[in-house]
């Protein structure tokens, strides 16, 4: 689709669309992004976006009521990649009301009423070139990308070209590693299905990223910071925040952090499994059985397991720093 660079035009925003990139495929009784269909393989509904709203506000609280932590001193331009409901854009704008904030995603799915220095652009992150000149934004983010990429590096890579020299570039993502310290936990088999299926849904999801793109990776936050500094980002800083899958612990900001958490894993576990599980063979009555085992698992208090939360920042360095 060929649209203006210029992010500040607004020319390249959901009404300029055709009709055939909203006419979404559908199964399972989801919808699905149609342009570069089966890139990303999880829905768009109104379904997923409610979902992903939740998420923003447990990460959020999480966060500290923070939508960022990066050092930012009166950005101008703003980049969310995957911006789904277009609720980070949209709540950032009043923070930053002189800055334009442009948020990209695969469907436009987001508000067509927002404040005026939002906008919205249908965009494929993974496209050898972005719309954008170098040194173009003071500040990029991205979150819950775990299944999305065919390439981590490439991202970092792009990133790295259309960000100003001293701009920040933050990353929030889960390692859906399920964990434990008190061995209460079952631990994973080395062959046939665990006793704590969580286990098992990870393992499958690994298998069936790599099965759609074989680049692709589904666990990606414990490498990011890594990955960052080997980009050439410097001041890279990886904070790890312990999140539970449920109501198990005693503390009670952590309790509603899990009660939150596990509503979220269960209104979204189908949406995770159906196409990757799909893509290794499973008819959908064989997903939803399997998924009645990976539910049981993450509601059972019994169980004392979490995710780790990962907010992973850098800086672009300035010319010979």
């Amino acid at each position: 689709m060929a649209m203006t660079p210029d992010d500040s035009s607004g020319d390249r925003d959901t009404q300029s669309l055709t009709d055939s990139v909203t006419d979404y495929p559908k199964e399972y009784g989801r919808t699905y992004h149609r342009y570069h269909e089966g890139l990303y393989p999880y829905p768009n509904d109104e379904q997923e976006l409610d979902r992903l709203d939740m998420l923003h506000h447990i990460w959020k609280e999480v966060n500290q009521s923070r939508l960022y932590i990066s050092p930012l001193r009166e950005p101008k331009h703003i980049l969310d990649i995957g911006t789904g409901s277009g609720i980070w854009p949209i709540e950032m704008a009043t923070i930053f009301p002189d800055a334009t904030i442009t948020g990209t995603d695969l469907s436009p799915v987001q508000p067509t009423e927002v404040p005026p220095n939002v906008h919205f652009l249908v965009e494929d992150a993974t496209e050898n070139e972005w719309l954008w000149e170098a040194n173009h934004f003071d500040y990029i983010r991205l979150g819950n990308m775990s299944g999305a990429l065919p390439s981590v590096a490439d991202i970092m890579r792009k990133v790295m070209k259309v960000l100003k020299p001293g701009g920040w570039f933050e990353w929030h993502e889960i390692d859906p590693t399920p964990r434990c310290e008190d061995g209460t936990m079952p631990p994973p088999e080395e062959e046939g299905f665990s006793q704590y299926a969580l286990h098992d849904w990870v393992e499958l999801s690994e298998r069936a990223a790599t099965e759609i793109v074989p680049t692709r990776e589904f666990i990606i936050a414990p490498t990011l910071a890594h990955k960052m500094r080997s980009a050439g980002f410097v001041n890279v800083d990886d904070q790890s925040i312990k999140v539970p899958m449920n109501r198990w612990p005693r503390d009670p900001q952590l309790k509603t952090w899990g009660e939150w958490y596990e509503r979220n894993w269960l209104d979204g576990l189908s949406a995770f499994s159906y196409k990757p599980l799909q893509s290794l063979g499973w008819s959908k009555p064989e997903i939803e059985v399997f998924l009645v085992s990976v539910r049981q698992c993450i509601s059972n208090r019994h169980f004392h397991t979490y995710h780790n939360f990962h907010i992973v920042t850098g800086r672009k360095p300035f010319p010979g720093e």
